[in-house]
């Protein structure tokens, strides 16, 4: 079985119908599209085992040492078949321990954001060691490629008020939480919402027998996405890609992104971008433009 073509006819906004008023795009743009990337690598996996007296086992572990060694090279090579920028979220501890990491991606002109030091669950630490995996993960980043991160992305996409606060306090975007289909504002933070619904590991993570459910076939998730970024699109949206190095690298999932980026590139209306840009348009709206809300209340 192949996956399907993507359709040889390119399609607008006017050809799916005129998309709702929702939000400001820049001009000619009526929707947009983000490919964010997380290079968790097996960070996820040393802080379950933190306090383990046994991490010798290796199935786990060496799925996760696929990202670095080969997914992520795929996923590159499919955004530079498609002249597409991406964001990838990147702890502090990956980069600290692939020094090249940070400075090869910005120099292939891509955007690299926060995403914790360790990959720490924010359920299982407090305010205070959040703001020193936060400060040690800006601290690695500028010695690493000079430039300040612009954006955050919380492991497990969880936060407290207080931590969200600190990202306040930094100047950071944040892309973790889910309450809008476009850019707002919360507690004076800018957030770009994500979706499990253009999550990776929900349809292809497997790491063991013991997994909840099998991994999805890539030509179901395929055919998803397209129906949601079609319906996204048609609603003014921004449809976020949330995918992982260990994860979409392989074959068939970075197949679909790269079939999935073909139908997207044939709307001329819609906005390709990275979190950087997609922050800075939002900041540069006037106030009446934006849309802001308080975590306390609607």
């Amino acid at each position: 079985m192949t996956l399907s073509k993507p359709a040889a006819a390119p399609q607008t906004a006017s050809s799916r119908g005129p998309a709702p008023a929702l939000y400001p795009w820049p001009a000619g743009k009526t929707s947009a599209a983000w490919i964010s990337i997380d290079v968790d690598a097996d960070t996820p996996l040393l802080w379950r085992l933190r306090e383990a007296s046994d991490d010798a086992y290796l199935s786990e572990r060496e799925q996760r040492q696929y990202g670095l060694r080969a997914g992520l090279r795929h996923l590159l090579q499919v955004l530079a078949r498609h002249e597409v920028q991406a964001t990838f979220f990147v702890p502090g501890l990956i980069a600290a321990r692939q020094p090249a990491l940070l400075p090869d991606l910005v120099a292939a002109g891509h955007e690299v954001g926060l995403h914790g030091f360790a990959h720490e669950a924010t359920r299982e630490i407090s305010t205070d060691a959040f703001a020193e995996a936060l400060e040690a993960s800006i601290a690695t980043f500028l010695a690493q490629t000079g430039q300040r991160p612009a954006g955050f992305r919380a492991p497990g996409w969880e936060l407290t008020r207080p931590m969200h606060a600190l990202l306040h306090e930094q100047g950071l975007y944040d892309s973790s939480l889910a309450g809008l289909d476009h850019p707002y504002t919360l507690d004076g933070v800018l957030e770009l919402p994500v979706s499990w619904n253009r999550e990776d590991t929900a349809r292809f993570k497997m790491t063991g027998l013991d997994a909840r459910w099998p991994p999805t076939s890539p030509v179901v998730v395929l055919q998803e996405w397209l129906f949601d970024w079609e319906a996204c699109a048609a609603a003014g949206g921004l449809f976020t890609l949330t995918l992982h190095d260990w994860v979409s690298g392989r074959p068939g999932p970075a197949r679909v992104l790269d079939q999935l980026l073909a139908r997207i590139r044939q709307d001329e209306t819609a906005w390709l971008t990275t979190g950087v840009d997609l922050a800075a348009h939002d900041r540069q709206l006037a106030p009446d433009l934006r849309t802001a809300f308080a975590s306390a209340g609607p």
